[in-house]
Order: C-alpha cells, then structure tokens, then sequence
C-alpha cells in the first residue's frame, strides 16, 4: 500500500543539514499573520500571463501552480544563466557539470529535464537527440520575464509537458527609443556586456539587442577515486547571443510580429585524464525564429496564426560529435468569449522534428531521421461567482507511433476574498527522441519479440490553496504525478549494440508538497520557496538520481533610498548520483548577497557576491560548483 504523502516526503533523520527550510517556514508563517497588516497595493497577481492556458489571463485566476519572473529579478542576477534564475527561485532543481556554460539539467518536480516544454516567444526549443533544452545555451540579457508552469500540461502544448512548462518572454520595444547598455566584471576573469535598444516609432515597435559573457572559469573536475576526466586545468566559457523583434500594429485589432534569436555557447571541459594536453570543447549553437499575426476578428474573437523554428547544434572538439535538431511549428491559436465569464480556446497545430546525427543508423536515410505531428485541441475556461472551472481536451497525431490523447480538468473555489482552493487532474506524454528510436541503440525490430519505443505517459493529480491579500502571497501544492513507460538506458539484448540499449521499462512516482510565498513588510521584502518531494523509481522504491527529498530558497530585500540590499540562500538536501542510491551527494546551502545603488536616474552600480561562504558542492558527481564569485557591474539606461 502507497505511503501517505506527508509521510513519505518527511526528510530522514540522516539528512544533511538544511538550513532553507526553517527560513522559509518562518515566512509561510509571516506571510499566514499578513492580513491584520496588509495594504491594498499592485502585485504580481495584477500582471498577465499566457502560458496557463495560451491566451491571456491575470495571474489571480490561475489554478495551475505558477510561478512568474520579472525584469527586476533578473536583473539582479549576475553569475549564471536562466537554469540559476530558475534555480534561486525556487522553480526547479539544477544539475551542472561545471561551470555555466557545461551541460546543465533541471528538475521540475522531480521530473527529467526532458519531461519539461521550453518556449521563447512561442517557439518550443528540444533536442532530438538528449531530449529537453540546452539550457545552458538560452540567453538571460534578452529576457523580459519568465512563466513556469508546474505540473503536466500536454492538453494544452502536446508532448513533452509532463513535468511543466517554462516560456520566456524576450524584451519589447515601446514608446520612446530607449538604450540599454550593462558592462560588468569579476573574479574568474568573467566579463560581461550587453547592449540593447527598444522603442516604438508610429505602428511599428522594435527592440534589438547583444550580450557577451567570458570567463576563465574554475577546474570543473574533481580529482576523486575513479574519475575519469580530472584535469588539473581551469575550464572557461563563452557565450554571446543577439536578437531583434519587430512589430506592426496596423490597428486596434490587427498585428503582426517577428521575431529571431541566436545564442552561441562554448565551453572547455576535461573529457579524459589520460589526454591532459587536449583542449576540449563542447560548442552549443541555439536558434529561434517566429512570425506571427494577431488578430481580434469580433470583441468575442481572436486567433494568433504563428510559424516558428528552432535549432539546436550540438559539438564537441576535438572529439568530433556533431547532432543537428530542427523543429518547426505552424499554429493557430484562438478563442472565443461567448460571455465574460464563458470562453473557448482553440488550437490547431503542426510539427516536423528533424535530427541529423552519424549515430543515426537504423533509419532510412542513415545520419537523418524526421517526423511530425499534427494536434488540435479545445479548452474552455468557466467562472461563476467564486466558481472556476477549465477542462482542456487534445489529440496529438504522431507520424511514428500513432495517436495520443491527453485532457485536463482543473476547478477553483474562493472561499474568501483573500483564500482560494485549487485542484486538477490530468495526463501527459512525451514522444520518444529520434535518437532512441532510430540509433544502434535503439530497439532492433527485425529481433523476434522487440517492440518500438512507447511514449512516456504521465498521470498527475494535485490540490492546492493561495492566499493572496495585498502585497502578501502564500500558495500551497500537492501533487501526485505517475510516469510510466520511462526510457532509460538499460541493459543490452534489444537492440545492436552490446553496450547498451533505450527501453521502455521503469515507472517513477513524483509526489510532494510546493510552498511558495512573498510578503512586504515596511521596508523590507521577503519571497521564499520550501519542496518536499520524493521522486521515486516504483519499480524498487530509489530516488530518482539527482534529486533530493528537499530544497528550498529564501531571499530578503530591502530599499534605503538609493540602494537596494538583498540576501539570499539556496539549499537542497542530499541526493544520490546514481539510480541504484548507492553513491550519496551531501546536501548543501549557498548563500549569496546582491546590491544595487542608483547614482542618477539612468545610471545603476551593481554588486553580487555569490557563494559568499566559499561553499564546495555537487550537484553531479565528480564536478565541481562554482566558488565563491565576486561581480561589480554598471547598468545605463538612458531615454532618447
């Protein structure tokens, strides 16, 4: 019999010390006592999202477990990437093999990196042959604000939302020309510059922009009993990224919109000891285009027709490897208000996935596979009174495997002004990637008895109170979400290689409880996360490698005039670096500092000091995290 929830998520008296979960209680607790204090004012629930249901709504009417970057969060960020942003607020777990531009993984509830859908102004970005995002190739200058959706989402985005999905909003223009130029360095010989420009002159709205980051980096390896790659070397990177978007508002009813991206990682890595004199490198090259057209046809009628494109480019030297993804996406995306409190959402909508890849050799054409898939779904979005309701209903049509279904029903009650309840059921799936399908190690069906890969399938149900009154906020999440027919690399037998081969064997269960929280206190701001999980292999009751049981974040700010100071901590508990829990990563807590300090009214001095206590950590066996960073930074954002 299935333990009870809050039983098996309770961390075990062996745990490491966590020192995020009792500064995060103690907010939840501050945030519980608020109403006696609390003043009307605007907060992020006033702002709008689209990733919910794709088609705007204010994030106070959400039901989904939600969490939403700014601008001003990003901004205060100055070592890493967007898998740190997400990671330092409480959003995901990371993996990192290094430093920030080495392969990075995140977990989203507990979920395989490939199980959550990334989006950049609407354009999905995978691989075809890892699975999931590069994560450590997406731009963090370029960006606006970032949605997280937690929890399965195929009804609406098709496959791969089984875990969530993350969609990042590139900055827009608007108004009068406006420049925005940042320059910054630190210890580790990082540097950074960016450089932008938005504005908006008669129908047409513009942004274009450019960011280079460096650093010489740290040794990312470890010298431990068995490793393989240590160097006693240090391991750099650079990335550099440019976008530009441009809009035509024709009228009140008619838009059009393009978008294009390009971002280009490289880092150094040590792929083997007994090679110390190698200069390795893995390249990763992202890009991402986007046309679309909005139209509002009738006050109760409105569809976004959009084509989209994304690469991935994948390459290691002087190890010669080379994997090539193109994924193209043809949408129409609409819906339809038969009163104001009573729409329906539409979708229809086509992909073609294509991996070139030499490891590519069960396929037709050997080096290249392709596939697409064709979906429509319909949602419909109910209120009444303090009664909500949503039910989304999709068919995905996969050229490969046949058709899946997916639905999700999610209703909300507000018992109060101020306390809402939530809850959902749904399911989910992810299509198997062309590499496992179609590689030496995928399944060989001219053996007797071999089947084709089956696609992952999720089946979540989940419960969940917010509070909001006034500048406080306080949200509470159970989940319960099973993953079956998981694709590992298993034993071999089923295909032709003797290493190794892609199976649909395990089935993970991800359950656990997500408390978010924010309050504003006078002068002072608190936000806090706290994730009790235990994401399991059913099949012999282990962790999933990789993630802990708890990790949560707690970040203070407060604003003195000219300056705003922050400090903030991210901890997580142990983990085990292998599926079989027999190698052990202990827990860890990073605490880092921020400040800002306006000298005039477009010129800004930044500072972080991160890692502040010199912390070392793994968050992937045999790597090593990043020490102790210092960063001093001017930002001028000047009004033409």
């Amino acid at each position: 019999m299935t333990s009870p929830i809050w039983r098996s998520v309770r961390p075990s008296a062996s745990a490491t010390s966590f020192a995020a979960a009792p500064f995060a209680l103690a907010l939840i607790a501050t945030a519980i006592q608020a109403p006696v204090m609390a003043q009307p004012g605007p907060n992020k629930l006033d702002s709008v999202v689209v990733t919910a249901t794709r088609s705007p709504m204010r994030l106070s009417n959400v039901l989904a477990d939600m969490t939403v970057l700014t601008r001003a969060e990003i901004e205060k960020q100055a070592f890493g990437g967007i898998a740190d942003l997400l990671r330092n607020n409480g959003c995901a777990e990371m993996v990192r093999n290094g430093g920030p531009g080495s392969n990075t993984s995140l977990f989203l509830r507990g979920a395989d990196t490939r199980h959550t859908v990334v989006m950049i102004d609407g354009v999905r970005v995978d691989s075809q042959s890892t699975g999931g995002a590069s994560w450590q190739a997406l731009p963090l200058a370029q960006i606006e604000r970032v949605e997280v959706l937690k929890g399965p989402a195929s009804a609406i985005y098709g496959s791969d939302a089984v875990g969530g999905v993350v969609q990042i909003f590139t900055r827009k223009g608007n108004g009068a020309p406006q420049l925005d130029l940042g320059a910054g360095f630190g210890n580790l010989a990082t540097r950074k510059l960016d450089a932008g420009i938005y504005g908006s002159a008669g129908i047409f709205d513009y942004s274009a922009s450019f960011a280079d980051e460096r650093s010489d980096g740290f040794n990312a390896t470890l010298d431990l009993p068995g490793s393989f790659g240590y160097v006693p070397d240090r391991d750099g990177y650079r990335n550099h990224n440019a976008k530009a978007r441009l809009g035509a508002q024709f009228n009140a009813e008619q838009r059009l919109e393009l978008m294009v991206l390009s971002s280009h990682a490289d880092a150094q890595y040590d792929a083997s000891k007994a090679k110390p004199n190698n200069d390795d490198h893995s390249i990763q090259d992202t890009k991402a285009a986007n046309l679309s057209w909005n139209a509002q046809w009738l006050p109760a009628l409105q569809t976004q027709l959009s084509f989209g494109q994304s690469s991935e480019r994948y390459e290691t030297k002087p190890s010669p490897y080379v994997s090539d993804t193109r994924i193209r996406n043809l949408a129409l995306n609409g819906s339809y208000e038969f009163s104001k409190n009573n729409q329906l959402n539409f979708i229809l909508e086509r992909r073609e996935d294509r991996l070139e890849n030499s490891g590519l050799s069960q396929t037709a054409t050997p080096g290249l596979d392709e596939r697409n898939q064709k979906g429509i779904a319909l949602g419909w979005l109910w209120n009444s009174g303090p009664a909500s309701l949503q039910v989304h209903g999709r068919h995905d049509e996969d050229s490969q495997f046949g058709g899946v279904n997916t639905g999700t029903l999610a209703a909300g009650y507000r018992v109060t002004e101020t306390l809402r309840l939530v809850g959902s059921v749904g399911n989910a799936f992810r299509a198997p990637t062309l590499y496992q399908r179609g590689s030496i190690y995928g399944p060989n069906l001219k053996q007797a008895g071999v089947k084709e890969l089956e696609p992952e399938k999720g089946r979540n149900l989940e419960f969940g109170l917010k509070f909001a009154s006034g500048e406080h906020e306080l949200s509470a999440t159970v989940y319960r979400n099973l993953v079956k027919d998981l694709i590992i690399f298993g034993e071999a037998g089923t295909c032709k290689s003797n290493f190794g081969c892609y199976q649909n064997v395990d089935e993970a269960r991800l359950q656990g409880l997500s408390l978010q929280g924010s309050t504003q206190l006078g002068i002072f701001s608190l936000t806090g996360s706290l994730d009790l999980q235990n994401p399991i292999n059913r099949k012999n009751e282990k962790l999933l490698a990789r993630r802990s049981k708890q990790f949560g974040t707690l970040h203070a700010d407060v604003n003195l005039g000219a300056w705003n100071l922050g400090a903030g901590v991210q901890a997580s508990g142990q983990r085990f670096d292998d599926a079989a829990n027999t190698k052990p990563l202990a827990g860890y807590e990073v605490f880092n500092l921020d400040a800002q300090f306006k000298l005039s009214r477009d010129l800004r001095l930044q500072f972080n000091l991160d890692n502040v206590l010199n912390k070392v950590y793994q968050t992937a066996g045999g790597y090593a995290q990043s020490p102790r960073t210092v960063f001093i930074g001017l930002r001028y954002s000047p009004s033409l």
